[in-house]
C-alpha cells in the first residue's frame, strides 16, 4: 500500500499537478489520523473490557464476603441473644436471693464470661481500601453502600470496646475478688462439682456484679441492634451486586 502511494506521489509530482497533489496529500495525512484514531479506540475498548472484568471479579469476592460474614452475625446474634438470657436469669436470682441450681448459674455466668468479639469478613474491601482501589467501583450505590458498612463495622467495635470496659470493671473484678474460680472452672470443664449459695453469696453481695449483668442486658441488645443492621444492609448490597453482575461487561 505504502509503494503505491509513493507512486501516486512521484507520479503527480512529475506532472506537476501541485493541486491535485495538495489534495492528495491531505487525504493521505487524513487516512493516517483515522488509523491512528481507530487504533486508539481499539485500545481504550481494551482497556475498558479489562477494567470492567476486574470490577466484577472484585463485586463476586465482596458478594462472597457478604455472606459469609452473614452468617457469621447470624451466629453472633444467636450468641448474645442467649447471653442476654443467662443474664436476665442471674439478675432474677440475684434479686430473689435464693439459688436452685448452682450448676444452671454457673453455666450462665461462665456463658458471659466468655462473650467473645466480632470481628468482620471484609477481606476484598479492605484491600480495595488499602490499595486506592475503591475507585475501580462504578456502581456508587454499592460504593456509598459498602463505606457505610464499614462505619457499621466501627460502631460495632466501638461498643465492644464499652462493653470491655464495663465487663473488666463490674463483672471480672469482682468475680476475681470474690470468688474461688477454682470449682467454677472445674464445673465448667465437666467435673461433678456441687456449687451452692455459700459460693456465690460474697459475690452477688457486691452491688457492682448486679449493675454488671444490667450492663449486659442494655449491652448486648445494642450489639444484637448493630448486628442487624449490618446484615440488613449487607442483603441490599448482594442485590445490587447482582444486578450489576447480571449486567456484566
Amino acid at each position: 500500500m505504502a509503494r503505491i502511494f509513493s507512486t501516486i506521489r512521484q507520479r503527480l509530482l512529475k506532472e506537476n499537478r501541485l493541486t491535485r497533489y495538495l489534495v492528495y496529500a491531505i487525504g493521505e495525512i487524513m487516512l493516517v489520523v483515522i488509523g491512528i484514531l481507530i487504533a486508539l479506540q481499539l485500545n481504550m475498548d481494551k482497556d475498558l473490557r479489562k477494567a470492567r472484568s476486574t470490577e466484577l471479579n472484585y463485586l463476586r469476592n465482596i458478594k462472597v464476603d457478604l455472606l459469609a460474614n452473614k452468617e457469621k452475625v447470624a451466629g453472633f446474634i444467636t450468641l448474645r441473644t442467649n447471653c442476654l438470657g443467662a443474664a436476665q436469669r442471674i439478675i432474677a436470682k440475684i434479686d430473689a436471693g435464693t439459688i436452685a441450681d448452682g450448676k444452671e448459674l454457673n453455666a450462665d455466668m461462665v456463658s458471659i464470661f466468655d462473650w467473645k468479639r466480632y470481628y468482620p469478613i471484609n477481606f476484598t474491601v479492605e484491600e480495595l481500601m488499602n490499595s486506592g482501589g475503591l475507585a475501580q467501583l462504578t456502581n456508587d450505590s454499592i460504593k456509598s453502600s459498602l463505606l457505610v458498612l464499614e462505619s457499621l463495622y466501627k460502631q460495632a467495635k466501638a461498643e465492644e470496646d464499652h462493653f470491655r470496659f464495663d465487663s473488666e470493671e463490674i463483672i471480672y473484678k469482682p468475680v476475681y475478688e470474690l470468688m474461688d474460680l477454682g470449682p467454677t472452672l472445674d464445673m465448667y470443664m465437666g467435673k461433678e462439682i456441687e456449687l451452692g449459695q455459700e459460693d456465690f453469696d460474697p459475690y452477688f453481695a457486691d452491688l457492682r456484679v448486679k449493675n454488671g449483668f444490667l450492663m449486659v442486658l442494655i449491652e448486648f441488645d445494642t450489639m444484637n441492634r448493630q448486628l442487624k443492621e449490618i446484615s440488613e444492609l449487607s442483603d441490599r448490597l448482594i442485590g445490587m451486586i447482582d444486578r450489576e453482575l447480571e449486567q456484566g461487561s
